[in-house]
């Protein structure tokens, strides 16, 4: 059928009803959000936020209510979708941003599409990988890895991908989101050692859309989280609490759920690969911890300072 593509959308849009089918690739997937309030009465109160690309450029898309629970699994970075009769919106100006793999992409920030059960009822395709085209032209999804030698580095803020092997996993805490407020964000401290620094990556894993991963990550497993923030406190000694933290379009990989995701065939990945195949698993075990409270960054060695 006839096609559009994300630059034709953008300049025709206002002029435009009903749309021609689009065919993008997941680039990013932002967690499950819920937005129930007692007072409104709706069936499903979900939204999820996706980043799509064509050749053409990248931008966001939403999965609004009931088609949440339908789709929001079946939506993973990689996956190639046609969507027919969506709508197209202004963007909400106030939505996180994932940093691109590719900082050459062209990013349409002023629309989103809106896929959505009713007015209009869009229509959902996945296509499975094999049967993608490359004259098509969808963009690879493209990773920013980096190794635990070069995080010292890295300024504040900054995005990146990482994968190691699990020394030690804490138990589940909980923060509140607000002061008073009943909501709470879940979290857990992880370490994963890579093979180039003495040190593990510190990583403040916050329960994303993934349960059945954030329950499961031990130690010896190995561990992919993407689009993760360097936090480095600039005030002490900035070495020292330097650590990663999940951001909204973070993604968490254990083992026995890597198979087919595309960041596999990133050199890094491969290399870090090849360094677990020269280790002992029995030494590694023996240096592992799990459970306990981890209070990081950690406290003041005595009580004037802190």
């Amino acid at each position: 059928s006839k096609l559009t593509s994300l630059s034709q959308l953008e300049m025709t849009w206002r002029s435009r009803v009903h749309f021609h089918p689009l065919l993008v690739r997941v680039l990013y997937k932002s967690r499950l959000r819920y937005y129930g309030k007692p007072e409104k009465k709706l069936d499903m109160p979900y939204q999820a936020y996706f980043e799509v690309a064509d050749s053409s450029g990248m931008m966001s898309m939403v999965l609004w209510n009931s088609l949440c629970p339908e789709w929001y699994n079946s939506m993973k970075v990689g996956t190639v979708l046609l969507l027919e009769q969506y709508a197209i919106k202004t963007s909400y100006p106030f939505k996180t941003q994932p940093t691109p793999g590719d900082s050459q992409m062209k990013r349409f920030a002023t629309i989103e599409i809106s896929l959505n059960v009713r007015d209009p009822p869009t229509k959902i395709s996945i296509i499975p990988e094999e049967m993608v085209k490359p004259e098509w032209g969808l963009p690879e999804v493209k990773y920013r890895f980096i190794t635990r030698s070069e995080l010292d580095n890295l300024p504040n803020n900054h995005s990146c991908d990482v994968i190691g092997l699990v020394t030690f996993v804490g138990r589940a805490e909980r923060s509140r989101k607000r002061e008073h407020g009943e909501d709470f964000w879940l979290y857990r401290w992880a370490h994963a050692i890579d093979g180039t620094s003495d040190q593990p990556f510190i990583l403040e894993l916050f329960a994303t859309s993934q349960p059945d991963v954030f329950e499961h990550i031990h130690p010896m497993t190995y561990l992919v989280c993407t689009q993760m923030r360097v936090v480095r406190d600039l005030t002490e000694n900035p070495s020292s609490t330097i650590y990663l933290t999940t951001s909204n379009e973070s993604q968490i990989f254990i083992t026995g759920w890597h198979k087919g995701q595309p960041y596999t065939k990133d050199t890094k990945v491969k290399n870090f690969i090849q360094w677990t195949k020269t280790q002992s698993e029995a030494d590694q075990m023996k240096k592992t911890v799990i459970g306990g409270y981890y209070p990081f960054p950690r406290p003041p060695n005595n009580f004037l300072k802190y």
